[in-house]
């Protein structure tokens, strides 16, 4: 997921800059429970523990809460028996887990910094998953913020999580604000995977819109799919989503049968290596975020489709994140944004864009790039943990 990529790629910076990096994560795949890895390894010069969990899956908020309880219980057991570290870095998958990482380093005295991207319990009550009067609403937020005050520096990714949290009482000298970055590596665009891609899912010569990544209650389908519906008797549009998640499921579901869905592909999570061909090969990427979860999820995506220079379509609040990035690009590049509901508008755009592609000619502005490249973002990310 891309959470532990990110993490994956900021330990490789830290040891490259001299420090010794341990990671304590799951021996369990995120979408694949059965696949399990080594209990333990040094991979490029980090010490990674993996701890066991049950295996149930996201079928049901039951077999979740299980996974979860159990890993936090192997992790901490984990923990107990490790030397005292420098310093702990919390992020946020699984649900507060930073409660663990503040409650060891307060132990241990030691730094703890809290790398903030799906905030929660936040995130559980927007999407109505979790009562905020209920026992364990109280129980959880007590625990958020006891994560949010032990922490000698708060990472968010934009200024809406930054507002978010100062609202709960953190001090904003305490809040760095550090945007994510894109692939750079392993994502461009690549006219030649692009092709191969569209030739192999049989969708060649079609204008193919595209939503890939996690697909979660936070980023409600219903006006692209009914946009799909309205577009059903056009035979060059299809609507391609690649990814995983419980949303996914329901939309695989959906798909099997039915005359409404004929122009809908649904297609899992691929391989790294082909991420470049994926992104390449849409027309148009959707992006979409809920209403309620401005300042609590952070649409990381879309730095690469960025990196792609792919049209791209936001169907969500305003202002958000996402708006900020499209306001800051003027030279052209074609980017809409459209609110939940507006079926209408979503289909317009994508008509729009069917009439404006040019994939030959795909440019997005270099000082935006720069600023969410992994050359500048990530450097500046492990000075701000250095600087305490």
């Amino acid at each position: 997921m891309a959470t532990g990529q990110y993490l994956q790629e900021l330990a490789l910076e830290l040891v490259r800059r001299g420090h010794e990096v341990t990671v304590v994560t799951s021996r369990r795949a995120y979408d694949h429970p059965e696949k399990r890895f080594p209990k333990s390894e040094t991979w490029r010069g980090i010490r990674i523990h993996r701890v066991g969990a049950t295996g149930f899956g996201k079928t049901a908020k039951w077999r979740r809460a299980s996974d979860f309880a159990t890993f936090m219980f192997c992790c901490a057991a984990r923990l107990a028996f490790m030397p005292r570290p420098d310093a702990i870095i919390a992020l946020t998958s699984p649900p507060l887990i930073s409660f663990l990482g503040a409650c060891l380093a307060k132990f241990h005295r030691c730094r703890f910094f809290y790398w903030v991207m799906d905030f929660n319990p936040d995130q559980a009550i927007a999407a109505g998953w979790l009562r905020p009067n209920s026992l364990a609403g109280k129980l959880l937020e007590r625990m958020s913020r006891f994560s949010l005050r032990a922490a000698a520096k708060v990472i968010v990714l934009d200024r809406f999580m930054r507002d978010r949290i100062t609202a709960k009482g953190v001090a904003p000298g305490n809040i760095s604000v550090s945007p994510l970055w894109a692939r750079e590596g392993e994502v461009r665009f690549d006219e030649t995977e692009r092709n191969r891609f569209r030739e192999e899912q049989g969708i060649a010569g079609k204008f193919v819109v595209m939503h890939a990544g996690n697909h979660s209650p936070c980023h409600p389908l219903e006006t692209l799919l009914q946009a799909a519906r309205q577009l059903r008797h056009d035979p060059n549009i299809i609507f391609c989503f690649i990814g995983g998640g419980s949303e996914f499921r329901k939309l695989q579901q959906l798909t099997v049968n039915g005359q409404e869905t004929a122009n809908i592909r649904c297609l899992p999570y691929r391989p790294l290596s082909e991420l470049s061909a994926v992104l390449s090969s849409a027309d148009l990427h959707v992006v979409v975020m809920g209403d309620p979860f401005v300042g609590i999820v952070h649409p990381c995506k879309i730095y690469n489709v960025l990196s792609v220079a792919a049209p791209m379509l936001y169907i969500g609040p305003n202002p958000s994140h996402v708006t900020d990035l499209i306001d800051s690009m003027k030279n052209g590049h074609f980017c809409a944004a459209a609110r939940h509901g507006d079926v209408n508008r979503v289909v317009s755009e994508i008509e729009r864009a069917r009439k404006c592609a040019d994939n030959n000619n795909r440019q997005v502005p270099q000082s935006l790039m720069s600023r969410h490249s992994i050359g500048t973002a990530l450097p500046n990310l492990a000075a701000v943990l250095e600087s305490i």
